[in-house]
C-alpha cells in the first residue's frame, strides 16, 4: 500500500495549447527549460544537465532580490512524451513528476505533482510554491508560444 502523501504535496493542473511532444520536450530540452524554469522575474544558469535516468541537473536560479539560489536534481524516471520525475535533492527535498497527457493534436493536459518528503517542509514552503508553480507553469506557455 503506498504512502498517504495528501498532507505534504502539492499538484497543479492546466490544459496548454500545444502537443504533447513539444511540450514534454520544454521540459528536457536545457535551451527551453532555462528560459521557464522558476517563479516570474527568476533565471537560470544550467552548470549540469543530463534529461536520462540517473542525470544530474544542477542549476543556479537567480532570482529578483539579486540572490543566488543553488538547486540540485535528480532525473529518476523519463518517459516519453508522457512523464518526467525529478527528484530534487538539495534543500527543500520533494519529488517533482510532471505528466504529459495529448487531449488531441493540439492541447496538452499537464499535471506539476510536488511531493514533498517531510510535512513540516511542506507547510513552511507551501505558501511559496504554489503560486510559484503557476508562475511557472505560465511561464512554460509563454516559451512554447515563442
Amino acid at each position: 500500500m503506498a504512502a498517504d502523501t495528501s498532507n505534504r504535496e502539492i499538484i497543479s493542473t492546466r490544459i496548454i495549447n500545444h502537443p504533447q511532444e513539444k511540450v514534454f520536450n520544454a521540459w528536457t530540452n536545457p535551451d527551453q527549460l532555462k528560459n521557464w524554469w522558476g517563479p516570474n522575474g527568476f533565471t537560470n544558469t544550467f552548470h549540469q544537465f543530463s534529461a536520462t535516468p540517473g542525470g544530474q541537473w544542477n542549476y543556479t536560479m537567480h532570482g529578483p532580490d539579486v540572490h543566488n539560489y543553488e538547486n540540485e536534481s535528480v532525473f529518476e524516471e523519463i518517459n516519453a512524451p508522457e512523464q518526467v520525475v525529478i527528484y530534487h535533492t538539495s534543500k527543500p527535498e520533494f519529488h517533482l513528476i510532471g505528466t504529459f497527457e495529448a487531449v488531441d493534436d493540439q492541447h496538452t493536459k499537464i499535471t506539476f505533482h510536488q511531493i514533498f518528503n517531510e510535512a513540516s517542509v511542506y507547510e513552511a514552503v507551501k505558501h511559496i510554491c504554489i503560486p510559484a508553480n503557476e508562475e511557472n507553469l505560465d511561464r512554460l506557455e509563454k516559451v512554447l508560444e515563442g
